[in-house]
């Protein structure tokens, strides 16, 4: 990449984030152009995302993630079915003292994520070769988080050993998932349904959150 397309993914990062009311530090911007950098590159060998674009990765992926970073509110963090490290690396970056496990069942997935943890300088993000249901964590998380991952129900289903009666999941959609909604059991409370502003992207995207009842 060029220095001017560089400074284009800057623009587009840094205008982003001043309509979602983001304050972001230089290096942190840095790390995130420098993600979709490395994204971009190792993409051609290890089809991480089926966007191919440095910019429109920028706006899909990178902005899409970070407009959920006011919704992190707790110290640990998992983000399951993470693929390339999306939501979570875009997330830690923001959020510094907050610890990311990054869950992926696809080894090559997780070999990038742990590369860009080491370049970027990120020793807030753990990212972890597994199935979601295999993962036993030592104590519960916070926060269990996906995006893309599955429908409300089996998300909650396989996912509920990992937090306990104080945890939330923030499950990241697309349109507002009224089907998927009604499928959730007794079990679990849908706490809301926000709406998400994603600056540049087309179509509809919504915060769910969910507690244990």
């Amino acid at each position: 990449m060029s220095s001017v397309e560089t400074e284009k993914l800057n623009d587009i990062l840094l205008n982003g984030c001043e309509k979602l009311q983001l304050t972001v530090s230089p290096t942190q911007a840095q790390q995130l152009v420098n993600y979709v950098l490395n994204m971009h590159k190792w993409n051609k060998a290890y089809n991480l995302t089926s966007v191919r674009a440095p910019e429109q990765m920028m706006v899909k992926h990178i902005l899409d993630s970070l407009a959920v970073t006011t919704a992190i509110t707790a110290n640990k963090v998992i983000d399951v079915g993470t693929g390339p490290g999306l939501p979570g690396i875009p997330l830690a970056i923001m959020h510094p003292t907050v610890s990311f496990t990054l869950l992926d069942s696809l080894g090559k997935r997780v070999r990038f994520m742990k590369q860009c943890a080491y370049e970027l300088g990120l020793p807030n993000v753990d990212p972890i070769h597994s199935r979601v249901e295999e993962h036993i964590p030592e104590c519960p998380y916070d926060i269990v988080l996906s995006r893309a991952f599955a429908s409300l129900k089996d998300m909650l289903h396989w996912c509920q050993h990992l937090v306990d009666s104080s945890g939330v999941f923030l499950a990241l959609k697309g349109q507002f998932p009224q089907s998927e909604i009604d499928e959730v059991s007794d079990h679990f409370q849908i706490e809301s349904v926000s709406e998400l502003k994603v600056p540049d992207l087309i179509g509809e995207r919504h915060l769910v959150t969910i507690r244990k009842v």
